[in-house]
């Protein structure tokens, strides 16, 4: 299996989505933003669309659209501060309108039912290239803004008046959503993003640590799903994304299954 190209390409991306993925969701989750995975995972579909009918690379389409939606997302915060959910159902409604109008057209359908479901054999070197890049940049601009970002995620109001810069750093953490999602298109398929953001952080929120070693177990149940829905998905000839998202809940099922079980012998 290992000595195909295309099951190479697609453990390296996985590799770089279950860092970025749980990276991200745990900012997202805690900032009870986690949705907004979702509505920019939508936004990427027209990205897609709009790159297959020109004639563009669709993961850089995907990533300029997504990364508009995000800095909107985040402009209409101001607009309604306290209705935060109707923000990304708007964000989500115009997505979803330009993708279905460009899809029923025919002329990107076929395309685009790759990137719906993800699928293992279509990772291009010239994409893992592009992965690669936004990898990258995500992961150095996280780490160089991470202080920052755990203070706004606790105490948004506090920041401001620390003098954290608040506007521009929700904006920056917007764009590092965007390429996140990007990054995950092909591998997980833009149906079942949003759960790789949420799933690894809900498990590991379970253990009930600190900060930095939710993070840590976060990565690592990312990882755990994504290389075993991997390999699951190559050995049933199944969509990786849709094995992915499974295999999430069955790691999820067994932390939550493992808890109870230590809760109950500490109790007896």
């Amino acid at each position: 299996m290992l000595q195909y190209g295309f099951m190479q390409n697609a453990i390296i991306a996985g590799i770089f989505i279950a860092i970025l993925c749980p990276a991200v969701g745990v900012f997202l989750v805690l900032k009870r933003y986690s949705m907004m995975g979702d509505s920019l995972s939508h936004s990427s579909l027209a990205g897609v669309a709009l790159g297959v009918v020109f004639g563009y690379n669709p993961i850089i389409t995907a990533f300029i659209f997504t990364a508009i939606a995000g800095l909107i997302i985040e402009f209409l915060r101001s607009y309604y501060e306290k209705y935060s959910e109707l923000i990304l159902v708007i964000v989500l409604t115009f997505s979803v309108g330009i993708a279905i109008v460009l899809i029923s057209t025919g002329q990107a359908n076929a395309n685009v039912n790759s990137y719906l479901f993800g699928s293992i054999l279509t990772v291009s070197d010239n994409e893992l290239y592009i992965i690669f890049i936004l990898s990258i940049i995500s992961v150095i601009s996280l780490s160089l803004f991470y202080s920052k970002l755990l203070y706004i995620t606790f105490d948004e109001i506090g920041a401001k008046i620390a003098g954290i810069n608040v506007k521009f750093i929700n904006y920056l953490f917007s764009l590092l959503v965007s390429a996140t999602i990007c990054v995950s298109i092909r591998i997980l398929g833009i149906l079942v993003i949003s759960a790789m953001i949420a799933m690894p952080v809900a498990a590991s929120l379970q253990l009930k640590k600190g900060f930095k070693t939710t993070l840590s177990f976060s990565i690592m149940f990312g990882f755990i799903d994504i290389m075993g829905g991997l390999f699951l998905s190559y050995y049933i000839n199944s969509a990786p994304g849709g094995t992915i998202a499974l295999t999430s809940v069955i790691i999820l099922i067994m932390v939550l299954a493992a808890k109870k079980l230590l809760l109950n012998k500490s109790m007896a």
